[in-house]
């Protein structure tokens, strides 16, 4: 019996060997529903991962590594970090109703002060809404801003030290070859406005025609990486903040990692992506153009009728024409940036072996009123602009002036843009 018994596992353990991953997955997974098909492919990959890490871990110990071994003894601690639960709602708040758990009299007193707090967090957000900038479409005067939305205050210094070092730590995991072939992609030679290093979690999407003749968008049979942990975090903060609407939650993301130099040149985003979506910006400030007719005066260097500053820890939405009207291009940065660009695949448009999150599903906005915001306004008519600001219950100000809006391309205008002068609040860590 016990010879039997060893023959099967031996022949058990030959056909999964012979098996391919997904194989093993359809099998392991046959008869289960969409939701528990995300909750074991999420589990299986967590599992692997982890197997990955501590076998690199030794065999660089082995070798005598020790650098090598730091980086997976922070990998496998940011792990552990993005499995559990934040202890404060500015993350923990954002999980959705379904997986609430029992609290004591003083659990829920501690919570009621938690979410206070994080009550106090959302009103210290600075959100300019209703941007204006009026352009002669088809004819028609038309306002090419419509939609836009920028959200100051999101992700506070530490919030934003910990996303880089995750961001980071991917990075390297991608020069390693640890992470799936089309997750991870850096150009051979750096040029001038072609060095930007990229990162797709949750769908491939192709920026002009690939090698196997696939057009632009999202590449369908192709797998990359799903969505982390603290990225989902992420998401949840925004919708949960009235960043985000819940109808229209994340299910992928693209990071760039910008050296000094690199740009992103005029265009709209594909509209295998629904509206709104919405770029984190770390590290560096600098500005984003707009306009219908935006141009290249040269490598990294862009003209365009109005400039945006991106400060960091903000989070820009675009939506109705500021998304599908107006272009939009960041010109050569002027030191290290990061970007996570969050956006809703189409559901017609998915890739193939895509399965939802649970962990995406049901976020439910803080009920609170949206106080301060700001209105902006940007008209051209002939040779001359009139700007107005509007202030609308609140005590920050924004103010433009004339030369806030140099011609775009000089060296002045990829520095300056919107001078925003706001009250600097004390913002309270995770």
């Amino acid at each position: 019996m016990t010879g039997e018994l060893t023959r099967w596992e031996s022949d058990g353990e030959s056909l999964l060997k012979s098996l391919e991953r997904d194989e093993i997955f359809e099998f392991l997974s046959e008869g289960f529903c969409r939701q528990c098909k995300s909750l074991l492919q999420t589990r299986i990959h967590s599992l692997v991962n982890q197997k990955v890490r501590e076998r690199e871990i030794r065999t660089e110990s082995n070798n005598g590594d020790i650098e090598g071994s730091r980086f997976f003894s922070r990998q496998r601690q940011e792990t552990r970090f993005t499995q559990m639960r934040d202890s404060s709602s500015s993350w923990r708040k954002g999980s959705n109703s379904h997986s609430q758990s029992l609290n004591n009299s003083s659990s829920d007193g501690r919570d009621n002060e938690e979410e206070q707090n994080e009550r106090i967090r959302v009103s210290q957000v600075v959100r300019e809404k209703q941007f204006v900038y009026i352009e002669r479409i088809n004819g028609k005067p038309t306002n090419v801003l419509q939609g836009l939305e920028l959200h100051t205050g999101v992700f506070n210094a530490e919030e934003q030290r910990k996303i880089v070092e995750c961001v980071y730590d991917f990075q390297t995991m991608g020069q390693r070859g640890q992470l799936r072939e089309r997750t991870y992609s850096e150009p051979r030679k750096w040029m001038r406005g072609k060095g930007r290093v990229t990162i797709q979690f949750g769908c491939c999407y192709n920026y002009a025609v690939d090698k196997n003749g696939n057009p632009p968008g999202i590449v369908r049979d192709e797998e990359v990486d799903p969505l982390p942990s603290l990225f989902k975090k992420m998401i949840k903060r925004m919708v949960r903040w009235h960043v985000l609407p819940p109808s229209c939650i994340p299910n992928s993301c693209i990071v760039n990692i910008y050296e000094e130099g690199d740009c992103i040149p005029p265009h709209i985003d594909h509209h295998d992506f629904v509206r709104p979506f919405c770029t984190v910006s770390f590290l560096t400030e600098c500005n984003i153009l707009f306009g219908s007719n935006l141009k290249i005066l040269s490598p990294g260097e862009f003209w365009g009728p109005v400039s945006i500053p991106l400060p960091v820890g903000s989070v820009l939405v675009l939506n109705g024409n500021g998304a599908d009207i107006a272009k939009h291009c960041v010109p050569a940065v002027p030191a290290k940036r990061i970007s996570i660009t969050f956006r809703k695949m189409d559901d017609s448009k998915m890739p193939y072996r895509f399965l939802l999150d649970p962990e995406l599903d049901g976020i439910n906005p803080l009920d609170h009123s949206l106080a301060n915001y700001q209105k902006v306004h940007y008209s051209d008519k002939s040779t001359r602009r009139e700007y107005e600001t509007v202030r609308t219950r609140s005590n920050n100000s924004f103010v433009i002036e004339k030369d806030d809006f140099p011609p775009l391309g000089s060296s002045r205008a990829a520095m300056n843009g919107l001078r925003v002068s706001k009250d600097r609040s004390r913002q309270r860590k995770f």
